[in-house]
């Protein structure tokens, strides 16, 4: 097999379809109805149906009853960040989200930050994040830096002001 280089590259065998020429008379294959069959809803212009959508029947979607309760929106979801990457890091003193985010090892929405323990430490480094792993907290400690743990962010329930409010007001008297 030759060397790939930019004058010799190709797609693979088969990757790459004809395109479907519609409406192209019949001996293009696809005369006539062009591939949609005879009437119906589906062979007319903008004819498509949405998802879940049976022909006006209640939908199953709709016939099951709503059952549950998903807590994924208050899941607490930490950055990572590798001690390699902190390792490699220009930056004295102290190491906290915001000097991450500046050295663009962190990107996003996240609850906080998490050090994990992939790689090595050579220098003392100081953090302030939100959670550690035991191998990277062991490694940091070794190499003579510190860590201190700070509350990850809570994002309060919607009705939490209203609740707030609900008990701070006197109790009625009768």
């Amino acid at each position: 097999m030759p060397s790939l280089r930019l004058h010799n590259l190709q797609p693979r065998p088969g990757s790459r379809h004809r395109v479907k020429r519609l409406g192209c008379g019949e001996s293009s294959g696809h005369g006539k109805t062009s591939g949609k069959g005879h009437k119906g809803q589906k062979a007319r212009s903008g004819g498509s149906i949405r998802l879940g959508f049976e022909g006006g029947q209640m939908p199953l979607i709709r016939r099951l009853p709503k059952r549950g309760f998903n807590n994924a929106q208050f899941k607490t979801t930490y950055a990572p960040v590798n001690l390699a990457a902190l390792n490699d890091l220009k930056h004295d003193g102290l190491i906290d989200e915001a000097t991450l985010r500046k050295a663009g090892l962190v990107n996003g929405s996240w609850s906080g930050v998490k050090v994990l323990g992939d790689g090595e430490l050579t220098k003392a480094i100081s953090l302030k994040v939100h959670a550690v792993s035991a191998s990277a907290k062991e490694k940091i400690e070794k190499a003579g830096g510190s860590v201190e743990l700070v509350a990850a962010k809570v994002y309060p329930a919607r009705n939490s002001a209203k609740a707030a409010a609900l008990a701070k007001r006197k109790p009625r008297t009768a």
